[in-house]
C-alpha cells in the first residue's frame, strides 16, 4: 500500500495527507514579493493538478502576498479544496514576527485572509501561540483562542486549529472551542511531540508537521542520506514517507516554489520504506543513552 490516495478528517472535511504548504511563494525570509510570481502561479496549479486538495497559508506570509497568489492562481476554487491558514502573528516592517493575538488583531486578520483569498468563509484557521517565536511555551491561550471561537460563531470560521502548542494548550483549547488540528515543529530528528501526536490519533484530530528537514545534526543527515541512497530516493522523500508511515492522522505540508521539486515531494506519497530503513530512521531521534 502507498500513501497516494491516503486521506484523514479536517474538522467535516477530508483531504489527502500529502498537502502543500505555501510559506515559500513569498519573497526571502518570506517576505516581500517572489522573484517569479507566475512560477509561483504555476506551482499551485501543478499542485492542484496532482490531486493536492490541502493547501497550508497565512496572511503574513508576504505579507498578504502568499494569499493573493492563491487566489490568483486557483479562484474559483475547486470544491474538495482546503485551505488553512493562521493567525497569531505579523511582520514589521523589518520582516520581523511579531504577536498579533489581541481580539482586535485576530478579527483584522480574519478579514484580510478573507478578502486576500477571496473566500466567504475560512475553513480552518489555526492560532499560531508566539509565547516563543522558536518554539512551544506554556502560557494561556484563553483569550485569542475565544476571541477566534467568537468569529466562529458569526459564520466566519469554520474549524480551528493551533500551532507551536504544548499538550496542555492542546486541552486547554480544547475546553474552549473543537479543534480540529495541531501544527508543530516534528521531523525524524526532533521527537518532541511524540507522545502529542499518539494522543490526537486516538482523538480522530490532525497532526500537521514543519520543517521536515529542520534541525538535523551532520551525524544524522548522513544516516538519512544513506537510507535515502540505498531506496533511489531524496532525503526529503525519505523524510516525508517516514513521516507518513508515523501515524495515520499525520498531513504534510511540504513547500517549495520550484515545479520540479513539487513532484519529488508528491512522489514521497509512493515510497514505502522497509522494516530495516524504519528501523534505522527511528534511531535519529531516539535519546542519546546514558553514558
Amino acid at each position: 500500500m502507498t500513501h497516494l490516495d491516503s486521506t484523514f478528517k479536517l474538522g467535516d472535511r477530508t483531504v489527502k495527507r500529502m498537502g502543500y504548504g505555501a510559506m515559500q511563494l513569498a519573497g526571502p525570509g518570506v517576505f516581500g514579493p517572489p522573484k517569479d510570481r507566475q512560477a509561483a502561479v504555476e506551482v499551485l496549479r501543478v499542485a492542484i493538478a496532482a490531486g493536492v486538495n490541502h493547501i497550508d497559508t497565512s496572511d503574513f506570509y508576504g505579507p498578504h502576498i502568499t494569499n493573493q497568489i492563491i487566489r490568483e492562481a486557483l479562484s474559483p476554487y475547486p470544491d474538495d479544496l482546503v485551505i488553512v491558514t493562521k493567525f497569531g502573528a505579523k511582520r514589521g516592517p523589518d520582516g520581523s514576527w511579531n504577536v498579533a493575538s489581541s481580539a482586535d488583531e485576530i478579527a483584522s486578520a480574519v478579514h484580510d485572509n478573507l478578502r486576500n483569498l477571496g473566500l466567504e468563509a475560512l475553513d480552518v484557521v489555526n492560532l499560531r501561540i508566539m509565547f516563543d517565536v522558536h518554539g512551544p511555551a506554556e502560557g494561556s491561550i484563553e483569550a485569542p483562542l475565544a476571541a477566534l471561537e467568537k468569529l466562529q460563531r458569526q459564520g466566519l470560521v469554520r474549524h480551528i486549529g493551533l500551532s507551536n502548542v504544548t499538550r496542555r494548550q492542546v486541552d486547554e483549547g480544547r475546553a474552549i472551542a473543537n479543534i480540529v488540528c495541531v501544527q508543530n515543529y516534528y521531523n525524524l530528528a526532533h521527537r518532541d511531540d511524540d507522545a502529542l501526536i499518539d494522543y490526537l490519533a486516538a482523538e480522530g484530530i490532525a497532526y500537521v508537521p514543519f520543517f521536515p528537514l529542520g534541525g538535523f545534526s551532520p551525524l544524522q543527515s548522513g544516516v538519512l542520506s544513506d537510507v535515502a541512497n540505498r531506496l533511489a530516493a531524496t532525503t526529503m522523500q525519505v523524510a516525508l514517507a517516514w513521516l507518513l508511515q508515523r501515524s495515520p492522522n499525520i498531513l504534510l505540508i511540504p513547500g517549495t516554489k520550484s515545479v520540479s521539486h513539487l513532484r519529488e515531494n508528491l512522489a514521497a506519497a509512493n515510497l514505502q520504506l522497509p522494516t530495516d530503513a524504519l528501523d534505522v530512521l527511528n534511531r535519529i531521534g531516539s535519546p542519546e543513552p546514558a553514558p
